[in-house]
């Protein structure tokens, strides 16, 4: 059996989920502090891998949905509403992409064309 590769460093780049971002670095990427990506933690938006010593770290996906949620809290919603609407945003994402690809036709093992 061949050994399982390594990934490369460079893979990481195209990884969304690539928890790359300090604390600091996140805030002022999203033009807010650390203590708002700490609020919307607690609220349990998003959760930041945590370092071998520790410290927070975000991918560049929770970077955006903390930027959804500061948009809206910028706009006057509270902080907890601005999650959850967060949330609900996501849901509704994901649940459009599901019924999309059910949807669509599919062939059956005779070549045929179905649609479900």
């Amino acid at each position: 059996m061949p050994p399982e590769a390594k990934p490369h460093a460079t893979d990481r780049f195209d990884d969304d989920d690539y928890p790359a971002y300090t604390m600091g670095r996140a805030a002022e990427m999203i033009g807010s502090t650390p203590g708002f990506l700490r609020a919307i933690g607690e609220a349990r938006l998003i959760t930041p891998l945590r370092s071998e010593g520790g410290h927070r770290r975000y991918s560049r996906y929770q970077l955006r949905i903390a930027a959804r949620a500061r948009e809206l809290v910028d706009q006057g919603t509270p902080i907890d509403a601005a999650c959850r609407i967060v949330i609900l945003e996501d849901q509704l994402e994901e649940a459009l992409r599901l019924n999309e690809e059910l949807r669509r036709p599919t062939a059956d093992p005779g070549g045929h064309t179905t649609t479900t």
